[in-house]
């Protein structure tokens, strides 16, 4: 887009992590800003950091897997904020489990908000983003939509589908006036994990750590989809970790996938010895 001043711009997603930290750099930009998430005071809370930078925003407290409510934000988008000229389909939610132990209520929640989330923003919106002289898609996937991971069957499903779908959308709408961004982050501190289903209380806490310490700023991630947009960039990598996967997964398809089974046999098989020790302490401390 060549102007970013004075457009409207809609962030689901927009109660924490990349989605505020985009809200807030599209604000910073001269967005105003439609923030909509299931979370209310996530979403006051990003109003409130937005206000206080001197941007203007309103809150649409919105679930993008429920249909009826989705096929409405558009039009109270546009009543009260006059127009839509970006949308950035960013709600996202994770299952920590394999594919076994994930039950079908598991791929209905994951589906539903990473995928046909990102299927409803971008069919109800379209209409209201045509009628601009140049609007602008953002749809966030993730470095899982390269590669099938153990663990993250349903989340690499979904991230893979949004990937296709925006290749899609970019050809389709290559003629009109609305660009199409797709967003590939690597690890990214934010809340994610500590919203996920994982049952094992003990690896969510190490996992929300280890993103907390070693991942990149969501505001990193902002300023380069921020940067994608005005540039009208079809595709963005966030992190050496996404470039990495993305060019190990072009030049060896097959090997790629070998290695990361190797090295989920070795973790399996040492969670496995882990168990053994444990139940066999338990065992000793019971005889005794």
């Amino acid at each position: 887009m060549r102007r970013l001043e004075g457009r409207v711009a809609v962030v689901t997603g927009a109660a924490s992590g990349i989605g505020r930290a985009l809200s807030e750099a599209l604000a910073a930009k001269g967005c105003a800003l439609a923030l909509v998430d299931v979370a209310e005071a996530g979403l006051a809370e990003t109003s409130r950091r937005i206000a206080a930078a001197g941007g203007r925003s309103l809150t649409f407290v919105a679930d993008v897997a429920d249909r009826a409510r989705m096929q409405r934000l558009p039009d109270e988008v546009v009543a009260r904020c006059g127009a839509v000229h970006i949308l950035v389909n960013n709600a996202g939610v994770t299952v920590g489990a394999t594919f076994a132990e994930q039950s079908l209520d598991d791929f209905d929640w994951i589906v539903g908000v990473n995928l046909w989330g990102v299927v409803h923003g971008c069919r109800f919106f379209l209409p209201h983003l045509a009628r601009e002289d140049e609007a602008h898609i953002v749809n966030v996937s993730s470095m899982f939509g390269f590669l099938g991971f153990p663990g993250q069957a349903s989340y690499c499903l979904t991230k893979a589908g949004v990937k296709a779908l925006s290749e899609a959308l970019w050809t389709e709408l290559a003629h009109t006036g609305i660009g199409v961004t797709c967003v590939h982050p690597g690890g990214i501190a934010t809340n994610m994990i500590r919203a996920a289903r994982i049952a094992d209380a003990a690896a969510k806490d190490k996992g929300a750590e280890q993103i907390a310490r070693f991942g990149h700023s969501p505001e990193k991630a902002a300023r380069k989809i921020v940067r994608a947009i005005e540039a009208n960039r079809p595709r963005v990598r966030i992190g050496p970790e996404a470039y990495v996967l993305d060019w190990i997964k072009r030049l060896f398809p097959v090997g790629t996938h070998r290695l990361v089974t190797a090295l989920y046999r070795r973790s399996a098989a040492a969670a496995r010895a882990r168990e053994r020790e444990a139940a066999a302490a338990r065992a000793s401390r019971s005889e005794s």
